[in-house]
């Protein structure tokens, strides 16, 4: 099958089958070498980026259409993921520009609607859990720094910004810290995810004081190896007590 004769059956499927008007877009991030990232599709034959997302199937609920999509571009199932926005505006983004820098055919009468709302989702993953998987309608997908961003498409540089805003917000009372780190992590290491989610820099002494005083880390009897000075210890998080704190709002250390 052709991508065009891909495409006139995608466009089939979103007239007869889909929820015309509201579809949904996933902000994936993740967290490596100290670096707060997102996860993007590259549109097929073209430099220009965008969120993973879609419309949802009349039988399905959002949630349950946001877990697929998810679920189709890393590979993982049960991930944190939270609604954070409906993106509305009547003027979202220009339609015919964005077919253009698309280099998509026009879709046939009735199976592209003329407006179309939003529902931002944002997932937090493990970055080395992920299995990347494209879409037919991408040739790529990567992962980028939430502060170097390549062209967008839509109104998905906004709906990232929003993201990020709303992640920064939660710091303190959604298990952010649980589901971007790997199960094993140093303490420096997670300053550097607060650091990297906030966009500022933290007084380690502080940091490391306030961490270990809220009683949700377990020290493991191993180290971090194959570091200059020396080796610190690994730890985990204690999941329970990790829960209480969020539930009770003692998680205010940054």
């Amino acid at each position: 099958m052709t991508y065009s004769d891909k495409l006139i059956s995608y466009y089939k499927i979103i007239a007869n089958d889909c929820v015309l008007g509201v579809s949904l877009d996933c902000v994936i991030f993740g967290f490596h070498d100290t670096r707060l990232k997102v996860f993007l599709l590259r549109w097929k034959e073209t430099d220009e980026w965008c969120l993973p997302g879609g419309f949802i199937y009349k039988t399905e609920s959002v949630d349950d259409a946001a877990s697929r999509v998810l679920y189709e571009r890393t590979g993982l199932n049960q991930l944190f993921l939270q609604q954070f926005h409906l993106f509305g505006d009547a003027n979202r983004y220009d339609r015919d520009d964005t077919w253009q820098r698309q280099k998509m055919p026009m879709p046939f009468s009735g199976a592209w609607p003329d407006r179309t709302i939003s529902m931002g989702y944002y997932a937090l993953v493990d970055y080395t859990k992920v299995t990347p998987t494209a879409d037919f309608l991408s040739d790529a997908c990567d992962w980028f720094d939430v502060g170097e961003l390549p062209s967008l498409l839509y109104d998905h540089c906004r709906i990232i910004n929003v993201a990020l805003q709303t992640l920064r917000l939660q710091l303190n009372w959604q298990p952010i810290g649980l589901n971007l780190m790997p199960e094993k992590f140093t303490i420096p290491e997670l300053q550097r995810l607060y650091e990297a989610v906030l966009g500022r820099p933290l007084d380690s002494r502080n940091f490391h004081k306030k961490i270990t005083g809220l009683s949700i880390l377990t020290r493991l009897d191993e180290r971090r190896t194959g570091k200059a000075h020396k080796s610190p210890y690994l730890y985990q998080f204690d999941q329970l007590n990790y829960q209480k704190a969020l539930i009770n709002g003692n998680l205010i250390f940054v």
